[in-house]
């Protein structure tokens, strides 16, 4: 009789958040995350700042002179279809501009086989270099041999492959992040005792990294206990949702939430919403404007590490032309991450 219960209020909650999301398809129509819960948020680029400034350029990435030829190179993404790949896009567009090489990019759209594709004909088209941000690290390995194959450099960005060559892989410091939303959930918002849940995405690198600086933080306090550590298929927030009701009905006293990315924590901060849940706090990774909404407005969403997509994309460019034009570059470039709590805001 409780599993029927639990079934019939995850169907019930489903159908809410698929409704709303069916009166939502265009994201210019889409209410202001505010007005998705009580109306009387602020949002942040009205009324806050949030001070935090982007960190400088890794300096062994940057090339010692202009590209010595307009370089034609690729690029794959994982998906155009949340903001970190939207600004990490705009960083490889703006330096590509300013270095004057061509720039050819393309979305996997999250699909494995559509990325392969995709570097098939990059290597068809002989081009000078590739970045890939892997949609599935194990599964890009054969794209990844293929253009080694043709002695294409291969770089990858945000995500890395599991094998093949790669020249650099230049990604947010993952786990420096994770350790960030770990302390600050234990010490400031757990007290050193409680529950705790990962959402998460198994099988990508940059997420295995940020959940291994979560566990480590957490480790440091014995009263805190992971109940559960459950991926939601696609990191996408849609998923998030019935993820998260399963794992709150399955362990009632969890304190807080940990979510991988802006869309799992989001999707999580939903199902509090329909289960009337006004005490389990979340935590996430990226700091998108809507979570900034959220953080600083004083939701159940507290905080989550911010990347910088935009030096991420930019610094993956000069990295290529570096190499291109004769230097060298380390093999993994890290980008500091840092952390938005409601404190990290001004009143404009």
């Amino acid at each position: 009789m409780m599993r029927s219960s639990v079934r019939l209020f995850r169907a019930i909650a489903w159908l809410a958040f698929a409704l709303g999301l069916a009166g939502c398809r265009n994201p210019a129509a889409a209410p202001h995350p505010s007005e998705a819960t009580n109306g009387s948020s602020p949002s942040p680029s009205a009324h806050y700042t949030l001070n935090l400034p982007e960190p400088p350029e890794p300096a062994v990435a940057v090339p010692s002179g202009p590209a010595k030829r307009p370089y034609r190179i690729a690029v794959s993404l994982l998906t155009r279809d949340d903001d970190f790949y939207i600004t990490l896009e705009k960083g490889l567009r703006e330096e590509a501009a300013k270095e004057g090489v061509q720039l050819t990019v393309e979305s996997g759209d999250k699909d494995l086989n559509k990325q392969i594709n995709q570097v098939q004909n990059f290597v068809a088209q002989k081009y000078d270099a590739i970045i890939l941000c892997p949609v599935d690290s194990q599964g890009v390995i054969s794209a990844v041999a293929l253009a080694n194959n043709a002695h294409i450099p291969v770089f990858t960005a945000d995500i890395t492959s599991n094998g093949g060559k790669i020249v650099s892989y230049i990604a947010s410091d993952n786990v420096q992040g994770g350790r960030l939303v770990g302390e600050y959930a234990a010490k400031d918002l757990l007290h050193g005792k409680g529950e705790v849940a990962i959402l998460d995405l198994s099988t990508v690198t940059s997420v295995q990294d940020r959940v291994r600086g979560f566990k480590q933080a957490i480790a440091q306090y014995p009263g805190i206990k992971i109940v559960a550590d459950q991926d939601v298929p696609g990191a996408k927030r849609e998923n998030a949702l019935p993820v998260a009701t399963d794992v709150l009905t399955a362990h009632p006293h969890i304190n807080l939430i940990f979510g991988i990315n802006d869309p799992v924590a989001l999707g999580a901060l939903s199902a509090l919403q329909q289960l009337n849940n006004k005490t389990v706090m979340v935590v996430g990774f990226d700091a998108g404007p809507e979570a900034q909404n959220y953080i600083a407005s004083g939701s159940q969403l507290k905080a989550e590490a911010i990347q910088y997509p935009h030096l991420i994309g930019k610094t993956a460019i000069d990295a290529v032309v570096k190499v291109l034009n004769g230097g060298t570059v380390p093999p993994k470039i890290a980008i500091p991450t840092g952390l938005v709590t409601q404190a990290s805001f001004t009143k404009k």
